[in-house]
Parts: structure tokens; C-alpha cells; sequence
């Protein structure tokens, strides 16, 4: 087992680059919404802003929008097969017609 010694080598720690913010029981989060993320390497602002009347109006058009587009595809998707669906009975349908036709040596 070795001991610590005091290696002169050795870079002294590094003191803190901030003091840690304490907010007391009952205070709220800053007022403009900001938090902010420190990492070992980077620090982030992060601005969290309050939805308004506009861009909850926005929003819920660009949900609306989203919505509208799926249904299109859908129900191209859908309408796509009634012709196809259409042809495969009509074509069913000649055949059940024609069967005796081609049936005549049996």
C-alpha cells in the first residue's frame, strides 16, 4: 500500500469556476425561464419561453396540417386499390362467363 506524498509535480485542483446557486424552498425558477446546463467541458444556456395565444394558434395548425397531410395519403392509399380491386372482380366475372367456352371437350 502507498501513501500520499506531496508531489510538487502534481497541479494543485482546480477551484471552482462558479459558485452553485442555492434557491431556497418556496422561491420559484428564474422569472425569464432560463436554465442553464454546466458540463465538465461546455456550459448551455437554455431559454424555455411560455407558449402565447399566437403560437399555440400555430402550433395547433401545424398539428392540423400534419394530420390533413396523413389522411391524404391514406385514403390515396385506399382510393388507389378501388380500381384495382374493381378489375380483379370484373375479371373474375368474364371468367365465370366464358368457363363454359373453354370447357366444351369434357
Amino acid at each position: 500500500m502507498t501513501e500520499p506524498t506531496n508531489d510538487p509535480r502534481k497541479p494543485p485542483p482546480e477551484q471552482p469556476r462558479f459558485e452553485p446557486e442555492i434557491i431556497p424552498p418556496g422561491e420559484s425558477r428564474d422569472p425569464m425561464g432560463t436554465r442553464i446546463f454546466i458540463d465538465q467541458n461546455t456550459t448551455e444556456r437554455i431559454f424555455v419561453g411560455r407558449i402565447g395565444p399566437a403560437g399555440m394558434f400555430m402550433m395547433a395548425l401545424a398539428i392540423g396540417a400534419v394530420i390533413a397531410i396523413v389522411l391524404v395519403l391514406l385514403l390515396g392509399a385506399f382510393l388507389l386499390w378501388i380500381p384495382v380491386v374493381g378489375l380483379l372482380i370484373a375479371a373474375g366475372l368474364v371468367m365465370g362467363i366464358l368457363r363454359p367456352l373453354f370447357s366444351r371437350g369434357r
